[in-house]
């Protein structure tokens, strides 16, 4: 994965877990601060900058994740194909590819962008906040997954009917159906009208 500037200021080359730090925003998405990531996550939250990414295979089929149990916020639940926040200075499309590329192993196909969505959904589970302007993203994934364990327990791709299915029986994070629903429009010009999202 090519590095940046601002990648390689916010990475640590010897191991030691450093300080994540993510970008404030005011609500037009314009950024005003900084602020540690789980700091900005704590009740009430701190409205902050954030991307979600879907992903599709051939047969039109989302890529969804199960969330590692190691995960400090809403861990073992499922979600879109990766979400996460860019680096203070990092554009939002840099992001995605990357954490794209370090949670699943690959690099996504015709990525592009597909609006952003404001909202504020409390995590009852932990009682943390998300406070996001989330960017959203579709695009393909056309190679073998190669998932980082420490970030994904499983990973699965699923038809419109599945997801409806597994999102009644299993918990989903609480930001999933709120990233999906805003992405549709996006999602439907990729997949296509078959594709039925």
């Amino acid at each position: 994965m090519p590095t940046t500037p601002v990648t390689t200021a916010n990475s640590s080359s010897n191991g030691v877990q450093e300080t994540i730090m993510l970008e404030l925003v005011d609500e037009n998405g314009n950024t005003i601060g900084t602020a540690e990531k789980l700091s900005a996550h704590e009740a009430p939250g701190l409205l902050h900058r954030a991307f979600s990414v879907f992903l599709f295979d051939e047969q039109g089929r989302l890529l969804i994740q199960r969330r590692a149990l190691g995960k400090y916020h809403s861990p073992g639940v499922w979600s879109n194909t990766c979400c996460g926040h860019p680096y203070p200075g990092e554009a939002p499309f840099a992001a995605a590819a990357r954490r794209t590329h370090e949670e699943l192993g690959i690099s996504p196909s015709l990525l592009a962008e597909a609006g952003t969505v404001r909202y504020n959904h409390p995590d009852p589970a932990s009682g943390l906040v998300e406070q996001e302007y989330n960017h959203l993203f579709v695009g393909m994934a056309q190679s073998s997954l190669r998932p980082d364990p420490e970030e994904v327990d499983e990973t699965v791709y699923v038809t419109p009917a599945e997801l409806a299915g597994r999102h009644d029986r299993d918990p989903f994070s609480a930001w999933f159906m709120t990233v999906l629903d805003a992405a549709r429009p996006a999602i439907r010009e990729l997949t296509g009208p078959a594709g039925g999202w």
